[in-house]
């Protein structure tokens, strides 16, 4: 009898633990299967006019810590609630141009809050366009998208893909908003630039096709942004409307090809941009996100794309410009136009209840309406969230930041350096090892050494010394050549140590300028015909470059750690290598390059105006370890 009941507890035990692992994810390939299908139709028979309204929108939660009764996370919990909301998009709380970045286990706990909290399975999606690491630390970090097409590797795409969706599927994040499948065309474009994978078409479909399978491998669901094509735009679309200005030839030839490679490639949805394009909507009020010309019958009948359709942002500059007298109208538009997903209204409690007016009144039908709400209940099962919704924290650690995934992004950082410029007269740096003078040995701790400043002088340009920007860059450098004498700028300060800085040039055998110039949403630059958004220098952090180039530009080194058309405004550079990118892996990346330590085969993916054409750059072998070392 005894023997009985123990066989029966164990029984018991192995089957409440085999329960519990039941409960958490298990991302794999995404499929619907017959038992999502059901799950998704008697949900959607279920839920009442109100609830599948609250389906269609995405809203904002900042992943931060959060006691159970803080009042912000309760706000939240009950906005879900209250509006019966079916999808978040995960981000990190902002102070002014800073985004202060959390933890993955922090973001993984509380995504498993508030799918406890939530009636119906959470769809959570994030902007990761160069990985966790945007948002979070500890995670694989990425260079931007225009480097993957500088190095000219598929698999690196693949790999970009399949690691992202890895780390954000084991925090609970089910949906990346990307890839860019914009043609960046236009180098005075301030919004994509480095975002998308170059101009040429075929290039970038065909790494948004490597990324999407990758992604898929991983388990995520996949973005391809901006429709119709915001690369040939001169205007960000957070700030004002944006318009695409070009014939139906272009349109057929640049901007959409990359978007056709993604619906063949299997990608999950569509993004709808906030741009004008008079070639397909006459309305000049309509913006292709409220154009049922450009997202019913061009994206859905003339491409025949079933997936999702999402609207960009509902709260950027570009839309509620159009609808400042009526800020909820705007989701009624664009569902009606054919979006399925409503990111980010301007106005949550408006927008919700323009569309249940809609709803009502029958401007909106219940087929129209159960459409969508069927699309994304189908788009959760395909995930299996209707079997389990929860990750497991322990897997956090596993799946996070492994060292074989860090040394890929870096591989892809360093693969991406372009070389432009050169006049053999500088190229490599020699390291110069910190050693007590006559003895060939390293100082003991806080013994000091002989330094000579201004041997080789670093001008660090960026938006604000405050940021990030930078810090890498120096680390890596200062290893190599201790006494360094670096100078970090913005455009607030330049002006006043402009000649501090021009008499550290004069003296220096070397010097190194790294310019911090990225996309930034809603980024305005001042200058004397009044503020404008742009990607270039700040006038006068330019005017100072400009005045370092008048001194030394046969010793002076210009990386471009983010915009590569940086150069078309500084004709005297002669030396000028691309990193496509800010991003950490990027600056280690610049340093290596600098000293020869690793070999440079990067090639540009965009022409740069009177400067290089695509596919141009100067190749270099690494030198070996004795090459490198030495006096300058």
């Amino acid at each position: 009898m005894l023997k009985s009941l123990s066989l029966f507890l164990l029984t018991c035990l192995l089957c409440s633990s085999g329960l519990a692992k039941e409960r958490y994810q298990h991302p794999g390939p995404i499929r619907l299967d017959r038992d999502g299908q059901k799950w998704a139709e008697k949900t959607l028979h279920k839920l009442s006019p109100e609830e599948k309204v609250g389906q269609l929108f995405i809203i904002w939660v900042r992943v931060q810590f959060w006691n159970a009764e803080n009042p912000d996370y309760l706000q939240l919990r009950d906005n879900i609630r209250k509006y019966h909301i079916g999808s978040l998009a995960v981000s990190v709380p902002v102070d002014g141009p800073f985004l202060l970045r959390n933890q993955p286990l922090e973001a993984a706990e509380i995504l498993n809050r508030l799918q406890r909290d939530s009636k119906l399975p959470l769809m959570f999606a994030a902007d990761f366009e160069r990985g966790l690491s945007m948002r979070l630390y500890g995670t694989t970090v990425f260079p931007h998208a225009m480097a993957f097409g500088a190095a000219g590797k598929l698999d690196y795409a693949e790999n970009f893909g399949r690691i992202t969706a890895q780390e954000a599927r084991a925090i609970g994040i089910h949906w990346n908003f990307f890839p860019v499948a914009d043609v960046n065309s236009n180098p005075a474009n301030p919004i994509i630039n480095t975002r998308s994978f170059g101009e040429d078409p075929q290039q970038v479909g065909d790494l948004l096709s490597a990324y999407i399978r990758g992604a898929h491998e991983g388990g995520m669901l996949t973005t391809a942004k901006h429709f119709p094509g915001h690369g040939e735009t001169d205007t960000d679309s957070h700030l004002g409307v944006a318009r695409v200005n070009v014939d139906l030839g272009h349109l057929q030839n640049i901007e959409l090809p990359p978007f056709k490679k993604a619906i063949a490639s299997g990608v999950d949805s569509i993004m709808v941009a906030h741009v004008t394009v008079p070639a397909l909507e006459s309305d000049p009020n309509r913006v292709a996100t409220t154009s049922t010309a450009v997202v019913t019958d061009l994206l859905k009948k003339q491409l025949n794309f079933k997936g999702v359709v999402v609207t960009d942002a509902l709260d950027m500059a570009g839309l509620t410009r159009l609808y400042a007298n009526n800020i909820g109208r705007a989701a009624v538009d664009a569902f009606k136009a054919g979006n399925d997903l409503l990111l980010i209204p301007a106005d949550l409690d408006a927008s919700y209840r323009s569309m249940l007016d809609a709803v009502h009144s029958g401007e909106i039908s219940s087929a129209r309406l159960d459409e969508s709400v069927l699309k994304v209940l189908e788009t959760k099962a395909s995930l299996g969230l209707h079997k389990a919704h929860l990750v497991n924290m322990d897997d956090v650690s596993k799946e996070v930041g492994k060292p074989q995934n860090l040394a890929i992004g870096q591989q892809i950082a360093d693969d991406a350096i372009t070389l432009v410029r050169e006049n053999s007269k500088l190229l490599p740096i020699k390291a110069v090892s910190k050693q007590i003078a006559g003895t060939g040995k390293a100082p003991l701790p806080y013994q000091s050494v002989e330094e000579v400043r201004n041997h080789v002088v670093v001008v660090i340009f960026s938006d604000d010394v405050r940021s990030e920007s930078g810090r890498t860059f120096e680390r890596e450098f200062r290893a190599r050549v201790p006494d360094v004498n670096m100078i970090y700028l913005d455009p607030r300060i330049a002006g006043g140590m402009a000649n501090d800085v021009l008499a550290a040039v004069d003296q220096a055998q070397a010097v190194i300028v790294p310019a911090y110039v990225i996309p930034t949403a809603g980024k305005v630059v001042g200058g004397p015909g009044g503020p404008r958004n742009s990607v270039g220098l700040a006038d006068a952090t330019g005017a100072l470059l400009d005045e370092i180039l008048e001194h030394a530009a046969e010793r002076t080194v210009v990386l471009a750690m983010g915009n590569p058309y940086l150069a078309q405004d500084f004709p005297a550079i002669q030396n000028y290598v691309c990193t496509f990118s800010n991003a950490t892996i990027s600056e280690a990346s610049a340093v290596k390059a600098l000293f020869g330590e690793i070999a440079i085969h990067g090639h540009l993916p965009v022409t740069i105006p009177n400067v290089a054409q695509r596919g141009a750059g100067i190749e270099r072998q690494a030198l070996n370890p004795a090459q490198s070392s030495g006096s300058h």
